[in-house]
């Protein structure tokens, strides 16, 4: 074939990728109009998103481990279909505990289930040549859809109520499925190939079988919580989570509006944080086929720690130009973290690193899950997200930290060596 089978592969995770980041894109514009609406509280709605947040990590190496035993295929459409039920029966709802159900537990399933380890699942079986890179691109598909959808949804919001938004995410995710059904394969021996970029002999890419289902997911668990590698990249995945998803993708909009800004303006700026963040993880995913891993981590949550202490003195009415220099500074930076992750993880625990790494990415929606429930809280307490932002700089260099004490050698755990980049 003149163009490789993993290549179709990589655009249907991509597509399914944006499908999934549509939903997860709403909560930071919808948060005031569901205020407005039902009187709910910051923290009420702070605690909706992070059962959202919370599972859409916990679920994944779960996930991950039944990838392994069901398939891909059926994995990832039956998300989708989850993504859109939850989405499509908010407008249904007049309580808390059902946006807990819906925009909480349905939707974190679902996209929990299409998550960072679906990109390292991917990336493990269908590619060994420019894996870095293609980890890259799929991980910036999230950010894609957030480019995609925001203007969209905060648009419609302000048009025609938070109730049409919602519906129009559950329809992306469900066209979605036929694509996921059509393109996706689970492994290249499946149609007769090899993995891209495969040499004579490499066994990436045949078909393993592996047992035990969602059950492997607590055996690797066991298995790797024994080394500090891992949680040394967890602790640093979890800062990860508390400064990305958790606190400037569920609260900018909001903090924004506090200091006068229009939420259509502010929704603007975190989808052109959404376009420098392709750029920046598809470069990372390319330095991370060049250079030591755990050096572009230090790098990466220092510079995102200086960029958040900042954050509170650029915040006014207007858009100044310091604060498109945070924006452009900040996308570059905001899942820059993922291919050096997934790399290390896949280094130190071998044909496990899948699994492995969706238990580190649980750890990143950890994360995530205290900030968006500490932020509201912080919020409500205090009448301003500043102090929220200033803790997210502090812990920002512990995780810089942390990232320096990661050994730059393969951990003892049976996997093969590999050359250290160093």
């Amino acid at each position: 074939m003149p163009i490789h089978p993993a290549w179709f592969v990589a655009v249907a995770a991509f597509v399914a990728l944006i499908g999934a980041a549509g939903f997860r894109s709403v909560p930071s514009v919808l948060m005031d109009p569901l205020h407005r609406e039902f009187g709910w509280s910051h923290g009420t709605i702070g605690a909706a998103v992070s059962l959202n947040v919370l599972l859409y990590g916990v679920i994944s190496p779960f996930a991950a481990a039944l990838m392994d035993r069901f398939g891909i295929r059926r994995v990832v459409a039956g998300a989708l279909v989850l993504v859109a039920a939850g989405s499509g029966l908010t407008v249904f709802m007049t309580r808390p505990w059902q946006l807990m159900a819906t925009w909480g537990l349905l939707v974190g399933v679902g996209v929990g289930s299409m998550s960072m380890p679906f990109v390292a699942t991917i990336t493990g079986r269908w590619f060994v040549r420019h894996r870095g890179l293609v980890t890259g691109v799929l991980t910036a598909a999230g950010a894609t859809g957030q480019l995609v959808f925001l203007p969209l949804i905060s648009a419609l919001a302000q048009e025609h109520g938070w109730r049409t938004p919602s519906l129009v995410v559950a329809g992306a995710a469900l066209a979605v499925v036929p694509l996921v059904l059509l393109l996706i394969r689970d492994f290249p021996s499946d149609i007769g190939v090899t993995a891209y970029g495969a040499e004579p002999g490499d066994r990436t890419g045949v078909r393993t079988v592996l047992r035990g289902g969602a059950a492997r997911a607590v055996t690797v668990l066991s298995r790797v919580a024994r080394t500090p590698q891992f949680w040394l990249l967890a602790g640093g995945f979890a800062v990860c989570g508390a400064s990305t998803n958790g606190l400037v993708g569920t609260y900018f909009v909001s903090a924004a509006h506090d200091h006068g800004m229009p939420p259509t303006t502010a929704a603007g700026l975190l989808a052109t944080v959404g376009i420098f963040d392709v750029a920046g993880t598809i470069a990372s995913g390319w330095l991370t086929d060049r250079i030591e891993s755990r050096y572009l981590l230090m790098t990466y949550y220092g510079l995102r720690g200086l960029s958040l202490v900042i954050l509170p003195s650029l915040l006014a009415p207007q858009t100044q130009p310091s604060m498109w220099v945070f924006i452009v500074f900040y996308g570059l930076d905001w899942i820059a973290t993922v291919p050096p992750t997934v790399a290390l993880c896949r280094r130190y625990f071998g044909d496990d690193g899948p699994v492995a790494f969706g238990w580190v990415f649980a750890s990143h929606q950890i994360g995530a899950a205290l900030a968006a429930t500490g932020a509201g809280i912080i919020r409500d307490m205090r009448g301003s997200y500043d102090l929220a932002w200033y803790i997210a700089g502090a812990l920002c260099a512990i995780a810089m930290v942390m990232s320096g004490f990661i050994r730059s050698r393969n951990a003892a755990l049976g996997a093969p060596a590999q050359p250290s980049i160093e």
